[in-house]
């Protein structure tokens, strides 16, 4: 392959099933498509999981993604042990919806507490009753924790501890300042279970020394641990940033009502692409720790790790070729970054163009440990453990999406939206990942067809309120 710079490798990204070129060179040489290691490999044994959130972190924010300016060796070298999807996509644009589908398996308009786009008031959160990855898996027998973001509800109704995690470490909120711990009400929000907890140092510090702790246990049973960083997700603070979090800080404190304090955690008067890229790479230098940890603690082999975002990217994010961010249903506000790690089953090294969503990486998670789901509620993923295991054809299906402003349907490498002015499009993502040319005026037919499709699964959700 003749020598290209990562830039112009960045510029060459396309989309779909015809992107050869969706990281840099030296990554893109390496990589085979997806194929299962033969079944006789097959240990036998339930994995740990391991499931990593950035957040609001763009589909080409990590170098072996394209990014040209945005150092990730961790994150980098987890694909290359792995599968490094290329057509991931969160449940949602948001970050309490897409939650809300990966906790639950779930598109979130089956559950009130998923038509918030996002949570933002104590009166909403996912019912303690309804069955979650994590209460499903405890009852097959595993410890489970969740460290981090939440932002699926507060205290009182609302926790992790009340929907299945043994242990919760973190914030309840959907953003909060990154030294002082002011969150999206104004008030402090690090919690250790439903106590507070006191730590001033910078967050993803906080968290990543928690999640080292926890990986390095001496465990007895299998286990399971969401660890949800807030990062790159805005106010726009690294490490070296304390005196500008002070400020962002006290401006919550002095806000007088609560449109103040989310003005002063948008940070629209701050950060920039360089600021963006010090976020990004220290979420890399934050999960290179735990996997350290996780490899020094004996359990790398057994250990499934799934690293995605819960959403596009948002101000700063490299998100080329794809057009939209974080709120819409274009491909830059859904589609993710997504790498699975499994050594025990799964040969690295590997790139998969299946389309898939976050409540597939619930109803995968569940079949290889062991859990079944509730029958009472029934999960909109289709397991990927038959195709990633086994070698089976991967799932042929509709992805859905639903939010106030837009819709969205993918099938296979057409995809059917409706803008937020109410006009309908269809793009073939193989040919057009930017979706730039409309070929809703020459496939009426299609077009028809995949706004029916959507119209049938829309039909069986709830209605947002209209207050």
């Amino acid at each position: 392959m003749p020598e290209i710079s990562r830039r112009t490798f960045g510029g060459l990204v396309g989309g779909g099933a015809v992107t050869a070129v969706t990281t840099t060179a030296a990554t893109a040489s390496a990589e085979r498509p997806f194929r299962a290691r033969p079944a006789d490999a097959a240990t036998g044994r339930r994995p740990n999981i391991l499931v990593i959130l950035g957040d609001d972190l763009g589909w080409a924010d990590l170098s072996s993604y394209g990014a040209p300016h945005i150092r990730t060796p961790h994150l980098d070298r987890l694909a290359r042990q792995g599968v490094r999807f290329t057509d991931a996509y969160s449940g949602s644009a948001t970050c309490s919806p897409t939650r809300f589908s990966l906790y639950t398996g779930r598109y979130p308009g089956r559950t009130p507490g998923g038509l918030a786009e996002p949570i933002a008031n104590k009166a909403q959160g996912l019912d303690p009753n309804h069955p979650t990855l994590a209460s499903l898996l405890k009852k097959a027998g595993y410890s489970t924790a969740l460290i981090g973001k939440w932002h699926c509800g507060w205290l009182p109704d609302h926790s992790p501890t009340k929907s299945g995690w043994d242990e919760f470490f973190g914030n309840f909120g959907g953003v909060l300042e990154y030294f002082s711990k002011l969150g999206q009400l104004g008030d402090y929000d690090l919690y250790e279970g439903d106590a507070q907890y006191k730590d001033l140092r910078y967050y993803t510090e906080v968290l990543t020394e928690r999640a080292v702790e926890y990986v390095g246990r001496d465990h007895d049973k299998p286990w399971l641990l969401n660890l949800n960083f807030t990062t790159p997700h805005w106010p726009w603070l690294a490490e070296d940033d304390a005196e500008t979090g002070a400020e962002i800080a006290a401006k919550i404190r002095a806000a007088g009502n609560q449109g103040e304090v989310s003005r002063a955690l948008n940070h629209f008067d701050g950060g920039s692409v360089e600021k963006y890229a010090q976020m990004v790479e220290s979420l890399d230098a934050a999960v290179g720790e735990v996997l350290t940890a996780l490899r020094r603690s004996g359990q790398e082999e057994n250990t499934l790790v799934l690293f995605a975002s819960d959403n596009g990217g948002e101000r700063y994010s490299y998100n080329w070729p794809l057009s939209g961010e974080k709120f819409v249903l274009l491909e830059g506000g859904i589609r993710v970054p997504a790498i699975v790690r499994w050594p025990a089953r799964i040969d690295g090294r590997q790139v998969s163009r299946e389309p898939n969503f976050s409540p597939d990486w619930t109803a995968t998670l569940l079949e290889v440990g062991g859990a079944r789901p509730d029958p009472a509620y029934p999960l909109d993923g289709t397991s990927l453990a038959g195709y990633l295991l086994k070698g089976e054809q991967p799932p042929k299906r509709d992805l859905f999406w639903r939010v106030r402003a837009n819709r969205a349907l993918r099938r296979g490498d057409w995809k059917y939206y409706r803008d937020a002015a109410g006009a309908d499009h269809l793009y073939n993502l193989a040919n057009d990942a930017r979706e730039q040319a409309d070929l809703a005026p020459d496939r009426p037919e299609l077009l028809a067809e995949l706004k029916a499709a959507w119209e049938r699964t829309a039909a069986t959700l709830l209605p947002y309120p209209t207050t």
